[in-house]
């Protein structure tokens, strides 16, 4: 039979004896495993009550935790059966049940009890739903053990800022609560490139929380941080036969875009259009200022809906029907995964601005500041020009989180 092989950090909070440990862990440093492992011991530990085992989302249930689990299970000979519905648990016999549920709905977290729990990935969250979910989880966490030891609910998380898991783990801790902090380092079965890979890709802001498990302020102070107008600077102008890429945003009397071009692998913004008053103005302006060029243009995905010219007619639909190519996913990206790959677009100079053709935009970069809720402030009025710079961005250089968790090392 194999043996598991945890990480210090991950033993650490595996056999803690804490009511309510955190794992807190940079990007694979092993915390779904853990979270795996710690719910399998303490399963065969108490095999007469059951225990629940959550996800953010049931995709994650599907994709990450399910396979784990079996992996896990089946490496340490555990018979088990797999039932996806109509309860979504793992049945293992005479030691009993795990119990699976995500949290983008906790109205469904009712009509069952456990002894203990293990919540993945609590902090990605919005703090007040991460609230929301301890509580109804803990409400959950009932189950009277026949040992008479303390129920308990673990908790793993990449730190995402200063919410829920640091002012309950972190800031004032209440009996019962630890926190174990992991760095992505601290896992030496990851590959070679693996923790470079990720500097490579992150801006610094972000690398104190996503390799070393550190809480750090990601919604405070200006919003674009990567961006220099100094190191950001190019002279670079659009030259003839140039395919222009255009970021666009739609706002009724106030639409804006940013016009592209690319050397290399590189990205330059050489000019900006604001304050037009709808889409077709918008095309108009683009044919008279470019007429002997190619588009493709980068826009709000919700132009695909918004009819705000033609009750019949979609802006996209419009654009298209210019004679534009669109390039746009279904929906737009998260607010925040937007700002992330902007910034570390600016930080890796993968790309610049010439910031005397686009004067606005980088005035803008410069001050956006976030608001008291964490986000970018759009009362301020710079946020425009700055969406319609970064939809290309978020397009042709998003950062991919590594959501698929490195297996256990098994020994035999």
């Amino acid at each position: 039979m194999a043996r598991l092989n945890p990480t210090s950090p991950q033993f650490k909070y595996i056999t803690s004896s804490a009511k309510f440990p955190a794992l807190v862990a940079g990007f694979g440093a092993g915390k779904t495993e853990a979270a795996v492992q710690r719910s399998i011991i303490g399963k065969l530990n108490n095999p007469e009550t059951n225990r629940g085992f959550y996800e953010p989302t049931y995709d994650l249930i599907r994709m990450i935790a399910w396979p784990r689990f079996e992996a896990v299970l089946t490496a340490l000979q555990i018979p088990y059966t797999l039932q996806k519905s109509p309860i979504n648990c793992i049945d293992l016999g005479r030691y009993g049940k795990i119990i699976f549920r995500s949290m983008d709905n906790i109205n469904r977290i009712i009509g069952y009890e456990h002894a203990d729990a293990d919540i993945d990935e609590l902090d990605t969250l919005k703090e007040v739903d991460a609230a929301a979910a301890f509580r109804a989880i803990m409400a959950r966490n009932r189950q009277l053990k026949p040992n008479g030891e303390p129920n308990t609910i673990g908790v793993t998380t990449t730190p995402e800022g200063f919410k829920f898991v640091y002012k309950t783990w972190k800031k004032e801790p209440k009996k019962g609560y630890e926190i174990i902090q992991a760095p992505t380092a601290s896992n030496p079965h990851l590959p070679e490139d693996y923790l470079d890979n990720l500097k490579d890709i992150y801006p610094a802001q972000l690398l104190s929380a996503y390799t070393r498990g550190e809480f750090v302020n990601l919604t405070q102070g200006t919003v674009y941080t990567g961006f220099d107008r100094a190191k950001n600077h190019s002279n670079e102008m659009v030259a003839d036969y140039d395919t222009l890429l255009i970021g666009m945003d739609f706002n009724v009397t106030n639409m804006s875009a940013v016009v592209y071009v690319k050397r290399g692998e590189v990205y330059i913004a050489v000019d900006e259009l604001c304050g037009i008053y709808d889409t077709p103005a918008m095309i108009v302006a683009i044919e008279q200022k470019y007429p002997e060029h190619s588009v493709a243009v980068y826009p709000d995905a919700s132009g695909g809906s918004r009819k705000t010219v033609d009750a019949s007619i979609s802006d996209i639909s419009l654009l298209e029907s210019a004679g534009f190519e669109i390039r746009a996913k279904k929906k737009n990206p998260l607010i925040k995964d937007r700002v992330m790959a902007a910034n570390a677009a600016y930080e890796s100079l993968a790309v610049m601005v010439n910031c005397h053709k686009c004067q606005e935009l980088t005035g803008n970069l410069e001050q956006l500041s976030y608001d008291t809720n964490g986000v970018p402030d759009k009362s301020s009025g710079l946020d425009h020009l700055i969406d319609a710079a970064t939809y290309l961005i978020a397009y042709e250089l998003p950062i991919n989180k590594p959501m698929t968790a490195v297996p256990f090392k098994f020994v035999m």
